[in-house]
């Protein structure tokens, strides 16, 4: 099977999860492409750039693919314009309500008539959280098929052991609005340990100090199925995140994790200070979250789910 993957970036969250699946089914037999286009690295440009730049290569792409699969909306003109028996754009999270957060009111309203024409184009949508799911049916009464990214395990073989600081609190993710890092910091100077912001770090840096912290902490105004939630199950560290998204997909309150409000610094330390002095607490949720991340986010579990899903679609 031939297939055509388009994404932004093919690192970072859905990226990143772009490029291990292509990996992943390249290892199966799949043939397996990945599009790479240049685009203005200037805040609202960023999308617009790329969707044309892709939609032009797309455009002047002579190949064809038994199935083009573009990652979030901006990809969705590419997708469009590639020859392909099939197409599927996947998306990860309400991309029109992301844009309300980070933009104008305008340019949200741009990027929602937009994403309501894209979201007419494929032959198959796919999400990772069935939040994102149950809101895109209220919105455009659109249905999405459930296929959540799974964490590669395997990397994590390159951490070492390393002994737990038990007043040591991570936040690992970009230092940006929605990722919530400036609740974080309004929080800071109320959380009885020591707070280490993993922002520009490597990927083994950061899993490094994750592993070595007493919790990880995801602050997030908006968020889909965060990986740092996934990577911490991994590590047994507990995790506290905002109760929006789909990481109550992850975190089920007070089994796998604490879930809290959004932009409310005082809860948030509130509840980094009780778990840090409840350790029998922590380590029930790092032991209850390690045992679903492992049962139900590996790639040995999700990707005969994705290898299905494009059979099935090439031959319906």
């Amino acid at each position: 099977m031939k297939l055509l993957f388009i994404s932004p970036r093919f690192s970072g969250g859905i990226g990143g999860h772009a490029s291990m699946l292509a990996e992943k089914l390249i290892e199966y037999g799949f043939d397996v492409k990945k599009m790479e286009v240049p685009h203005i690295p200037v805040k609202n440009l960023k999308n617009p750039s790329f969707a044309v730049l892709s939609s032009l290569k797309s455009i002047m792409d002579t190949e064809s693919y038994d199935i083009v699969h573009g990652f979030n909306i901006p990809s969705a003109y590419a997708m469009k314009y590639t020859k392909a028996k099939k197409k599927v754009l996947s998306v990860h999270g309400v991309f029109s309500e992301h844009i309300g957060i980070l933009h104008s009111k305008l340019i949200s309203s741009i990027a929602e008539n937009a994403e309501s024409k894209a979201l007419t184009w494929p032959d198959k949508l796919t999400t990772d959280s069935k939040a994102t799911q149950s809101l895109y049916k209220q919105k455009f009464n659109i249905d999405f098929e459930y296929l959540p990214s799974p964490l590669d395990t395997k990397k994590f073989s390159n951490i070492p052991n390393v002994e737990k600081n038990s007043n040591q609190i991570a936040y690992v993710g970009r230092a940006s609005y929605e990722k919530g890092i400036d609740i974080m910091k309004n929080a800071e100077d109320k959380i009885n340990g020591n707070v280490i912001y993993c922002t520009d770090k490597s990927w083994e840096e950061a899993m490094t100090i994750m592993k070595s912290s007493s919790i990880l902490v995801v602050p997030s105004r908006m968020d889909s199925f965060p990986t740092t939630v996934k990577e911490a199950f991994f590590l047994n560290v507990p995790v506290i995140g905002t109760n929006i998204g789909g990481i109550p997909e992850l975190i089920i309150d007070n089994e796998t994790g604490i879930l809290i409000p959004p932009d409310n610094p005082e809860k948030l330390a509130q509840a980094v200070n009780e778990l840090l002095s409840d350790k029998q607490k922590a380590q029930k949720l790092a032991a209850n979250g390690n045992i679903f991340v492992k049962n139900n986010m590996t790639w040995d579990v999700i990707l005969p789910k994705y290898i299905e899903f494009y059979e099935n679609l090439l031959n319906n």
